[in-house]
């Protein structure tokens, strides 16, 4: 907690469960096994998400600059691709596809049971026009030309995300597949547009059964102690993870200081986000 330091570590629990632990036992469900030749294993795992809601933010860079909302939004996603496991858009559309699935398959007289949520409905029309062509050049180009503009803090946290996430600090994957987790990470963040809106919905039906199975850390590396390179290269991955972290949950608090001001509200706030099928 030195090393994170107090102001970090309060924004974090704020924001996110995350456990950090350095261990001679690599777990799996409460059983573990002690690891061979004096090795240690650096871990992080989370418990609770976090909530970014950044719906409000989109259509105020979208009146800024048309494009400038999803440039903004698939630059983040792709950030966060690359450090931890969210659950975004994508992970809402997968699970509305295996309930239309699953009513297919059933009876006739089951399938007025079923309930979807209608992802797509419930994007923005900016995420829904670049849906398929998501990351272009013309989005760097657009983030850059608007870098000094009102929302300069936002794309600024952005782009120190950026960078962050395109350290290469690799994971001890072989650690973790020689226990054989049920499942990967948990998600660390859970990213909508609106309070309870179709993302919420789908998020909050799978989180009833995301943790009947055991779950891969969010973060390992398995080093030697005696190694000091391989001691250096953990603490980059814990530091690489906590400093993106940080800018990202910095980003959040922004967001909600930013709509608060701005008196923003969601008009669908307390409707039903799912629909009879």
């Amino acid at each position: 907690m030195d090393a994170i330091g107090a102001e970090r570590g309060d924004l974090l629990q704020r924001n996110v469960e995350f456990h950090l632990q350095v261990s001679d036992v690599l777990e799996r469900d409460g059983y573990g096994s002690t690891l061979s030749n004096g090795q240690l294993a650096v871990t992080i795992e989370c418990s609770g998400a976090g909530y970014l809601k950044i719906g409000p933010a989109l259509d105020a860079l979208e009146k800024e600059a048309e494009g400038l909302g999803a440039a903004f939004y698939w630059t983040l996603i792709h950030a966060l691709y690359r450090v931890m496991r969210t659950y975004d858009h994508d992970d809402a559309l997968r699970y509305e596809e295996m309930l239309i699935e699953s009513a297919n398959d059933d009876d006739a007289e089951n399938r007025n049971q079923y309930e979807f949520p209608e992802v797509v409905k419930a994007l923005p029309a900016c995420i829904q026009k670049t849906l398929k062509e998501k990351s272009r050049i013309e989005d760097r180009r657009l983030l850059r030309a608007h870098g000094n503009g009102p929302y300069r803090s936002w794309i600024d946290r952005l782009r120190k995300m950026q960078r962050l996430s395109r350290l290469r600090v690799e994971q001890s994957q072989q650690s973790l597949e020689d226990r054989y987790y049920d499942g990967p990470p948990l998600p660390s963040l859970l990213v909508a547009f609106k309070d309870r809106d179709a993302i919420t919905a789908c998020f909050d039906e799978e989180g009833q059964h995301m943790l009947e199975g055991s779950s891969e850390p969010t973060v390992c590396f398995v080093f030697s102690p005696k190694n000091a390179d391989e001691v250096k290269h953990a603490v980059r991955v814990i530091k690489r993870f906590v400093a993106f972290n940080a800018e990202l949950f910095e980003l959040v608090e922004e967001l909600q200081g930013w709509e608060k001001e701005n008196a923003s509200s969601d008009s669908n706030r307390g409707e039903s986000p799912l629909r009879a099928a």
